[in-house]
């Protein structure tokens, strides 16, 4: 394996297992571990400066994510997303990014709609700067907000899980003419219903902006012709 992850710096305030869960999981989301490449444990330790224990509990985790396969008796791999592996992973996002919308049109207090208004504002900047890193960081700091309103700490984890699954082909989306401003525009009319506690109207505007994010993504990932079909 060609070295290519850099050395670990220890963060304070996170467990080295999580550490190296997330920075394995980045490098899988950004390409630098291929789809169908081994994940051995020693050359994955020593390029991170770590010991076996992390690599093997990090590898267990993304397992668990979707993000490795375990092939008996050859090892750990990379794995490969299908379209049907998407539209698996969209059908159960719908499904709980509608409850967490609703749940949070019921808990939310006054504090987190202002914050929620807020990173719109600061959302709208950055497109209009072109900054799409953080349009990105926004975007996801946005989403925690909504979620933690829900006061549902299960689905919280859940959600991060799927949605974990999917950012790796985030640039598809992004790339799509217009779609950060109708991203924008669904973002808004959903912060307003949830302001207004009106639930179905945040059930109903959950639901049809994954829709809409399902059908952009599937959109770039045909035109790239980057995504593996199952026979």
């Amino acid at each position: 394996m060609t070295k290519r992850l850099a050395p670990i710096h220890l963060d304070a305030y996170k467990p080295l297992r999580e550490v190296v869960v997330e920075t394995l999981r980045q490098a899988i989301q950004n390409g630098t571990l291929q789809p169908g490449e081994r994940l051995m444990e020693i050359p994955l330790a020593e390029e991170l400066g770590v010991s076996r224990t992390p690599i093997r509990e990090a590898i267990r985790k993304l397992e668990l994510e979707g993000f490795v396969i375990m092939v008996p008796r050859r090892g750990a791999y990379v794995a490969n997303i299908t379209l049907k592996d998407i539209t698996q992973v969209f059908e159960l996002r719908s499904a709980l990014e509608e409850l967490a919308a609703g749940l949070a049109a019921e808990r939310i207090t006054e504090e987190e709609i202002e914050t929620l208004e807020r990173m719109l504002v600061e959302i709208g900047e950055h497109m209009e700067n072109k900054d799409i890193d953080r349009v990105v960081a926004a975007d996801v700091a946005f989403h925690e907000v909504l979620y933690k309103a829900s006061r549902n700490d299960r689905l919280v984890e859940i959600v991060h899980n799927l949605r974990e699954q999917t950012y790796r082909f985030r640039s598809f989306s992004m790339n799509q003419p217009g779609r950060l401003r109708k991203t924008w525009e669904e973002h808004r009319l959903l912060v307003e219903a949830i302001a207004s506690h009106n639930e179905s109207q945040a059930r109903k505007l959950a639901r049809m902006h994954m829709e809409h994010s399902e059908q952009t993504l599937l959109k770039g990932m045909e035109e790239a012709q980057s995504f593996t079909t199952e026979q």
